[in-house]
């Protein structure tokens, strides 16, 4: 599929998936996020960002990556509040350094989202072949390390 012909798609999904992460439905905020679909959409395509995308893999690889970060993102929550509860609050803030990070700034910035997603921990930084996470415990941030998330990146990204 050439990117002017997937272009459509691409809003279709930003928009599809704009309306299921808000839950707001006025007019005018339909329109807003129309307008802001079609402003990031315009953007990419002037950076080049979609020219290296599979539009066709993706879309089949996505449903899978959505219900394994929709578990890790229920997982981490209940180990939130495991320790949120427990009254000697065992946290134990973690800085972790990724460096096996996917290849394209795409994947990079797929991958920095889906840390921040998961309760618990956050990608506070990126820099070339670097990303720097923390994580609210060491066994989060030994996860982190195991590398599971770039691998899942990758694998959905990958042409």
């Amino acid at each position: 599929m050439t990117l002017r012909r997937s272009l459509p798609v691409w809003l279709a999904l930003l928009t599809s998936a704009w309306l299921l992460w808000s839950g707001l439905y006025t007019p005018l905020l339909l329109g807003l996020g129309v307008v802001s679909c079609a402003i990031t959409l315009y953007l990419a395509h002037r950076m080049r960002l979609l020219d290296e995308l599979n539009l066709q893999r993706i879309l089949l690889r996505l449903p899978a990556y959505w219900l394994w970060l929709a578990g890790e993102v229920v997982r981490s929550s209940l180990e939130v509040a495991r320790i949120v509860l427990d009254p000697r609050l065992p946290a134990s803030p973690t800085l972790v350094r990724l460096k096996d990070l996917p290849e394209d700034a795409i994947g990079q910035a797929i991958l920095g989202n889906s840390i921040i997603l998961t309760p618990g921990t956050l990608t506070l930084d990126l820099q070339g072949d670097e990303l720097l996470a923390h994580s609210l415990t060491r066994s989060g941030a030994d996860a982190l390390a195991a590398g599971e998330f770039s691998r899942r990146v990758k694998r959905l990204t990958d042409s």
